[in-house]
């Protein structure tokens, strides 16, 4: 935790944010988490005075999340955020058919589509930022190191009286709130050496459903980018870099319908559906729809892999895009549901990539503009 007194933490990030930094950037350009700028902001820690010239104004959330996103769901349409340091994922929509087995839950809709993972969720708040526009409402979720799993953002067709009544069933105004330092990390690799290849190979070949994947990796204790090269030639094969690049364009010029998803320790977000506006902002790789945009620092992407899955529905196709780290950025799919075999011009535009080969369609000329592309306090 920083030691700076919390009216100066709250004055000097007010000042970075008028100076247009987003909030995740002002926080860390303050060596804090995002988290922690907003346990500075709690109103009934605050004298009405600070209170009522702060430019951010927060509640604390008792920790009954998957009852909070249920209630979510009489607020009407808003705007679902998650993102992991390089991308940012957007959708806008109703939440629905929200519900938990365990630390496991699942939201279910149209639009917004999420994998959560609730054990990762520690603190929640209520934000009300002040600004030229009025006031902007939002509620975010943090891990214990303070870093945001989960946004959702109000916007003008959310019925805000909705959103006020569901903070007040859920609010916990006197709760400290407290962060860790340092970020949730992923073990590291064990050696090559150590890893039963052969017994990796048959067990992925032996697949039925991709939802296997995930305890094969358990059950073999290998992490996700190594077994993607271990199983090199064989399951996966490497792409350029710019596949992505080339992916979106592609499915942008045919109207071939994606899945995107975009997670981070708490929480996967999942855009099922056709991209239309592709652009690029200096290093950002934009889609820019009405109800979905994507951010992806292109230049975050370290490897992009091809990789097929086995199931009983026929080979499932993804581009998998890593950090230099080893971290997971996105995953590309073609649009599909269990029991559907995978749409052919998806798995060929994903074979296409291999290789060095580009697709005939469009390409986005290059990353040339300087600007930030999004706006949201992400």
């Amino acid at each position: 935790m920083t030691t700076t007194s919390p009216a100066l933490l709250r004055s000097s990030f007010a000042a970075l944010r008028a100076k247009g930094l987003r909030a995740r950037d002002a926080a860390k350009q303050l060596k804090l988490s995002e988290g922690e700028v907003l346990a500075a902001h709690v109103v009934s820690q605050m004298s009405p005075q600070a209170a009522a010239d702060s430019l951010l104004a927060t509640v604390p959330l008792r920790g009954d999340w998957v009852a909070i996103l249920q209630g979510l769901e009489a607020v009407g349409p808003v705007m679902a955020l998650t993102r992991n340091e390089h991308i940012v994922h957007e959708k806008i929509g109703v939440y629905r058919n929200v519900s938990a087995k365990g630390p496991v839950g699942l939201a279910i809709g149209p639009e917004i589509d999420l994998r959560l993972f609730l054990n990762q969720w520690h603190a929640g708040f209520h934000v009300v930022e002040r600004g030229d526009k009025g006031e902007q409402h939002s509620l975010q979720f943090f891990d214990r190191h303070g870093q945001a799993v989960h946004k959702v953002h109000a916007r003008a067709q959310t019925s805000l009286p909705a959103l006020e009544d569901l903070v007040q069933r859920h609010a916990d105004p006197a709760r400290e709130v407290r962060f860790e330092p340092g970020r949730v990390t992923p073990p590291a690799d064990r050696p090559d050496s150590e890893i039963d290849c052969l017994g990796l190979g048959d067990a992925w070949s032996a697949m039925h459903d991709t939802h296997e994947f995930f305890e094969l990796l358990k059950r073999f204790q290998v992490g996700r980018r190594q077994a993607l090269r271990l199983m090199e030639g064989v399951h996966t094969r490497r792409t350029p870099l710019l596949a992505v690049d080339w992916l979106l364009n592609e499915a942008a010029a045919s109207g071939l319908p994606i899945m995107v998803f975009v997670g981070n320790p708490g929480c996967i977000q999942i855009h099922t559906g056709a991209v239309r506006r592709i652009e690029p902002m200096g290093p950002w790789l934009n889609v820019l729809d009405e109800g979905f945009n994507l951010h992806l620092r292109g230049d975050a992407v370290h490897e992009s892999w091809l990789v097929t899955k086995p199931t009983d529905d026929g080979p499932v196709t993804s581009i998998e895009l890593f950090d230099e780290s080893g971290e997971l950025i996105a995953m590309f799919f073609g649009e599909r549901k269990p029991g559907k075999p995978e749409l052919p011009a998806w798995r060929e535009l994903a074979h296409s990539l291999v290789g060095g080969g580009q697709p005939s369609g469009p390409r986005s000329g290059g990353l040339a503009s300087p600007a930030n592309p999004h706006k949201e306090a992400a």
